[in-house]
């Protein structure tokens, strides 16, 4: 909590979400429960849910309008900026000698946008959101700028569950294991896609992308994850779509909209491409994670075919859904297995080695030919190991965002 997630830079929201001035949702950072507000001028605010007279929680809804939240205890009374507006007896604090409104407000944290996504640091000394992304922001357009328009996240809220695993495992998951696939999601992929479920098993076009511990695995198979969620009116309109992305993103990462891929954004904010769905893993413990899960999809799609990615992503990784319950259970037992002291102490293989590097102009990170192989759960955990053991920022090392990256910026 303290070397990781209290310096990170965290997902909290959707513009979406809070797309109108007084609206806010609730959500964490880390064990930190925060509201994320948009105040009358349009600026998005992130603070602790915390009263800072008694720390009582200062909002309980997971999401609303209001004008400003009002402890349960004692009635203080914050703006959409967190700052202290009211109290009772407010005179018997003006009294007190030293005491001052303005140091009462509700701890602020750092908060920045990249293209809808909002993060938010409680670290003063933490690197800009664009250091912190670097080249990954180049992957994340293949989603977050594939139309005009922008993403939103669909109304209704999150799917919420709770897994009995360490946070870890989940992330791990997603930031490069598609080789959990060719078994896990064995009976549950479509069968159309072969018997490698999508997956490319030789080298030539997958890779596993990693930049500053964050990991993308990915074919250039092209609708191969949306393949699976069986709704062939949704794959129609994506192929429609794909000249026009190409012609915006360039084929490469066209290639990359709906193609079986996973990615995760470090430490714990994972997404699927292919089913548009997005997620943090909260953890609640060392052996407990919340799962909170959206589906993102372009502004600009048909009603009807951001319903029917509602419903494809429901079927397939939503706590009912065929691929997530495979999952859930993997987590689950990876967990409970490695609690005696024995299994706690064994080494565990992470030596799937894909052949070299891939050399190729236009690609930035750190870029391994094959999307079979365990680099970018190699380099998440180097992130995770850098990060435990710095005691400084300037002991943590990251790569610097490249042309290509602050172009798409």
């Amino acid at each position: 909590m303290e070397r990781v997630f209290a310096r990170s830079w965290l997902f909290v929201a959707h513009e979406s979400q809070i797309d109108t001035p007084a609206s806010f949702i609730t959500t964490y950072m880390g064990e930190d429960s925060v509201i994320v507000a948009r105040a009358g001028d349009g600026r998005i605010n992130v603070f602790l849910n915390s009263c800072p007279h008694r720390g009582n929680r200062v909002c309980f809804a997971d999401s609303g309008q209001g004008r400003q939240f009002t402890c349960n205890y004692h009635g203080w009374a914050f703006g959409l900026d967190g700052a202290l507006k009211k109290m009772p007896k407010i005179g018997l604090y003006k009294a007190t000698p030293g005491f001052r409104m303005e140091d009462w407000g509700l701890k602020q944290a750092r908060a920045e946008s990249y293209k809808g996504l909002v993060f938010a640091t409680f670290d003063d000394e933490a690197p800009s959101l664009a250091d912190w992304l670097g080249d990954f922001r180049w992957y994340l357009d293949a989603v977050l700028d594939a139309e005009d328009g922008g993403t939103e996240f669909l109304p209704g809220g999150a799917t919420r569950s709770v897994m009995n695993c360490n946070w870890k495992f989940p992330a791990d998951n997603f930031v490069g294991d598609i080789y959990h696939a060719l078994w896990t999601h064995l009976g549950g992929a479509d069968p159309t896609l072969g018997r490698h479920g999508g997956v490319k098993v030789e080298n030539s076009g997958s890779y596993q992308v990693s930049v500053n511990g964050h990991g993308w695995e990915f074919n250039d198979s092209f609708l191969g994850n949306a393949a699976t969620m069986g709704d062939r009116e949704l794959l129609r309109y994506m192929r429609s779509r794909q000249e026009a992305i190409a012609a915006r993103l360039g084929t490469f990462r066209a290639g990359m909209w709906g193609s079986v891929a996973s990615a995760t954004i470090f430490p714990n904010f994972s997404f699927l491409p292919g089913y548009f769905t997005f997620r943090t893993f909260q953890p609640k413990g060392p052996l407990k994670t919340e799962i909170h899960a959206w589906t993102l999809v372009p502004r600009s799609m048909p009603e009807e075919m951001k319903d029917r990615f509602r419903r494809g992503s429901m079927r397939t990784f939503s706590p009912s859904g065929l691929l997530e319950m495979d999952d859930g259970e993997n987590w689950e037992f990876s967990t409970q297995s490695n609690a005696g002291w024995i299994t706690r102490h064994q080494r565990l293989c992470y030596a799937m080695s894909a052949e070299g590097e891939v050399v190729e102009e236009g690609l930035p990170g750190h870029v391994t030919a094959g999307q079979l192989s365990d680099a970018n759960q190699r380099l998440f955990y180097k992130r995770w190991a850098e990060m435990m053991d710095a005691d400084r920022w300037a002991d943590i090392s990251f790569d610097p965002p490249s042309a290509r990256a602050e172009a798409a910026e």
